[in-house]
């Protein structure tokens, strides 16, 4: 395995239930924000990074996702029958990401400032890391009621606690997932096996980010971005 990241793992495989109407007939990452959907948003940020091997699993109404991805430097996955979540998705990509450490992305975020793939490339220290997080210090949250995920030290390595909240963005080496026995599971499981072991670190994004996990997010974003000029 080599130690510099190649590829993108982009997870829109999600019901988007929070949205409510707005997922009736349409996966989350086909929501609009600003005019465009929110996997072209994710897009913008991954193809700046790894252009060459984006890879996006789909699970609930692919139909629309698979129809706008077509044609797009963009290979996708339809998990079926089953939902396989973020851990057991990651793994299923595998055969089209590679041995290399992977970008993981949340495609139902809203990013103003900073590409955060290209701060964790820039802070990437595989010799001390498994994984390397984005976290988001909550003044500069938008939409997201939570105290947070994890406790950032100054080393930067992470523990469970509020803190930060987990941004949607990572770097993560994947050799561990062949150790969990489940199909379908969450990274949490890979988490825990990294903190236990003092592998897991974060850096503070320096922007701001919205999280569009429910339809007021989608306003929210908006003057999110206006207000950044982005």
């Amino acid at each position: 395995m080599r130690n510099t990241p190649h590829a993108v793992m982009m997870f829109a495989a999600g019901f988007g239930t929070r949205m409510k109407h707005l997922t009736q007939d349409q996966p989350k990452p086909m929501v609009k924000v600003a005019g465009r959907p929110l996997i072209d948003h994710a897009l913008d940020l991954a193809t700046g990074i790894a252009q060459d091997r984006i890879v996006a699993n789909l699970h609930y109404k692919p139909e629309p996702l698979l129809a706008h991805l077509k044609g797009r430097n963009v290979q996708t996955i339809v998990e079926h029958p089953q939902i396989l979540e973020t851990g057991g998705g990651l793994r299923n990509a595998l055969p089209l990401l590679g041995d290399d450490p992977v970008f993981t992305m949340n495609t139902d975020a809203i990013w103003a400032g900073p590409n955060p793939l290209a701060m964790l490339l820039d802070a990437w220290n595989p010799d001390l890391m498994d994984a390397l997080l984005i976290g988001i210090p909550t003044d500069q949250a938008v939409g997201h009621s939570g105290k947070g995920d994890f406790i950032l030290g100054q080393d930067g390595q992470l523990s469970r606690g509020a803190g930060v909240i987990y941004g949607g963005v990572q770097i993560i080496k994947t050799d561990l997932l062949e150790t969990i026995p489940d199909q379908a599971f969450s990274l949490n499981l890979l988490w825990d096996k990294m903190l236990a072991q003092g592998r897991m670190y974060g850096i503070s994004y320096t922007g701001q980010w919205c999280d569009v996990g429910h339809p007021e997010g989608i306003t929210l974003a908006e003057t999110m971005l206006r207000d950044a000029n982005v």
